[in-house]
């Protein structure tokens, strides 16, 4: 079994995300998903739709993290700091308040493709995510683990992931095993990085996908497929995305994911303190309706 530090995977193999199109046909999107448990949409969205969220969050960051003309991506000023360091949990819930971070998984270019893997109405979650990849914090990347297992979630559940600015193997991609959503939910142990935990890597699964990603490019993963982040070991670059979770209507949802991101321990992070400031009610509350909460 691999651990979770930056220097267990040295053996694996890498082969790049295999591409999809939203014009493919829906039966070959869908019959793709099913074998390889994840679509990969590059450029999927333009820069108008992604922008107001990179900006947002940039605000949010400075003056510890700003942008960088001359690199092309957010770079670090200052000490790096990890999900859940004091820092973070200071500059958070601002970020969790962004209206715009919230209403682009509810776009209706991400609702496009949620309903191709849905087949038909889906459910959004109501916890958006927002991730800072650091540098200089190896060994704290987000450990392989299946959303399945973190979210208490039934297999019609799928992780949407969007790239807000250009990303390259320096900065800590998001990284996918190929098929291992059929091999089911896997046992953890205790692991440093994002999570806490690790799922059990069999000794047969030694290739990855993983690519370089620009700014609107989208993927969508199977609740059940192993995925991680590679540490960021650039010296000063900055990753930043955004993803959330969602499942066929109808589909249990389990009470953990009805709060904001990590809502449960920054203790003024709630809905009311999310909601406080957005000029528009339509989304605010609208997962106390859905039918299956538990």
């Amino acid at each position: 079994m691999l651990d979770g530090h930056h220097d267990a995977f040295s053996h694996a193999r890498y082969e790049p995300l295999e591409q999809s199109r939203r014009d493919e046909a829906p039966e070959a999107l869908r019959a793709r998903f099913q074998r390889d448990g994840y679509l990969y949409f590059p450029r999927y969205l333009p820069t108008r739709v992604t922008e107001p969220v990179l900006e947002g969050m940039l605000q949010c960051l400075h003056p510890h993290i700003v942008w960088s003309d001359r690199r092309g991506t957010p770079v670090l000023r200052g000490e790096p700091f990890f999900e859940s360091d004091p820092l973070w949990d200071a500059l958070y819930p601002d970020i969790q308040a962004m209206e715009s971070l919230h209403g682009l998984f509810h776009g209706d270019k991400l609702t496009e493709l949620m309903q191709l893997v849905a087949e038909g109405v889906h459910f959004v979650y109501p916890m958006k995510m927002a991730r800072v990849g650091a540098p200089r914090k190896l060994g704290y990347e987000t450990p392989p683990h299946q959303d399945a297992h973190s979210h208490h979630a039934g297999p019609t559940m799928a992780g949407i992931w969007v790239a807000l600015h250009d990303a390259d193997e320096a900065m800590g991609r998001l990284t996918l095993l190929p098929g291992s959503h059929k091999r089911g939910v896997r046992p953890v142990h205790e692991a440093k990085g994002v999570g806490g935990v690790q799922c059990e890597i069999y000794a047969d699964e030694t290739l990855w996908h993983v690519s370089n990603v620009r700014a609107g490019d989208v993927i969508i993963f199977h609740s059940q497929t192993v995925h991680r982040a590679q540490a960021n070991t650039d010296e000063e670059r900055v990753r930043l995305s955004v993803d959330t979770r969602f499942c066929d209507y109808g589909a249990p949802v389990f009470s953990t994911n009805l709060e904001p991101h990590h809502g449960w321990r920054i203790p003024r992070l709630d809905w009311e303190y999310v909601y406080a400031q957005w000029r528009d009610s339509a989304l605010k509350y609208y997962w106390r309706d859905y039918p299956a909460l538990f």
